[in-house]
């Protein structure tokens, strides 16, 4: 039972940085290319690997979700930002508007990070 509290834990933490480091990473210039490929590999599990799991599927969702059935939690939302939210804060949010959020934010996101790592390769090949 340990292991999976550890690894409950483990997917808390990692699941939410990657989460936040989506959302924001290519704020930071160092941190621009893998935030760009962190994007493309969030979008292509939600949209390639949808197509055969469920629009959005998260393998990391689905993970954590087999650690809390083990951990006897039932009942666990189809959105993990919802699922993260209640845990974090206690309080229910309505699931369609995390979800739209959730793909807002996101396209958001990979347009900035898109634009600026074009804008930052363009810059480099005038500069040759």
């Amino acid at each position: 039972m340990f292991w999976y509290r550890f690894i409950d834990l483990f997917f808390i933490i990692f699941h939410s940085v990657i989460i936040v480091f989506n959302l924001f990473g290519w704020l930071w210039k160092p941190a621009r290319k893998i935030n760009l490929i962190t994007l493309l590999l969030t979008g292509s599990s939600w949209f390639i690997l949808g197509i055969f799991y469920g629009i959005g599927y998260c393998p990391l969702t689905d993970w954590h979700w087999t650690v809390l059935h083990h951990l006897g939690k039932t009942n666990l939302p189809d959105s993990y930002v919802s699922y993260l939210l209640k845990r974090i804060t206690g309080l229910s949010f309505n699931n369609g508007l995390i979800e739209t959020l959730t793909v807002v934010l996101f396209f958001i996101a990979l347009a900035a990070s898109g634009y600026i790592n074009l804008k930052r390769r363009g810059k480099a090949n005038n500069q040759n």
